[in-house]
């Protein structure tokens, strides 16, 4: 993974180059089968996930809530907030994905706040369309 990669997903985008290196340095790319379970409602939070190739499903208690696609990331939440998941999320396509152990992220939200603030924020914005509704 090198620092254009990153520059391409909207989340990064507005990191300096040298907090963009310093994140290609510490993530992994893997692919996925369809069917796979990313991530379990309920389970610990280990990785944080950002879609390259391919599509997912969010779901929660068989509820459909969402399509992720390139560029779209995952996983954030259980570990900033050091919560269990709060859906499932499982590849719809093959899948090739950025991951970024939990450790990695502590220590890159040390070394750079201003991700930390992005990712922060975009916690708060999914809390909104995750709280169940009635």
């Amino acid at each position: 993974m090198d620092e254009a990669q990153l520059r391409q997903i909207e989340l990064f985008a507005g990191l300096s180059r040298k907090q963009r290196r310093l994140l290609a340095m510490r993530v992994d790319e893997i692919d996925v089968e369809p069917g796979r379970v990313l991530c379990c409602k309920g389970k610990r939070a280990d990785e944080f996930f950002v879609i390259e190739k391919g599509t997912a499903r969010v779901v929660r208690d068989e509820q459909y809530l969402d399509e992720l696609g390139p560029g779209d990331f995952f996983g954030e939440m259980g570990l900033i907030d050091d919560a269990p998941r709060n859906a499932d999320v499982i590849a719809e396509t093959p899948l090739t994905l950025m991951v970024l152990s939990g450790p990695a992220l502590k220590e890159l939200e040390r070394e750079s706040p201003k991700l930390a603030r992005k990712l922060s924020r975009s916690v708060e914005q999914r809390r909104d369309w995750l709280e169940p509704v009635g």
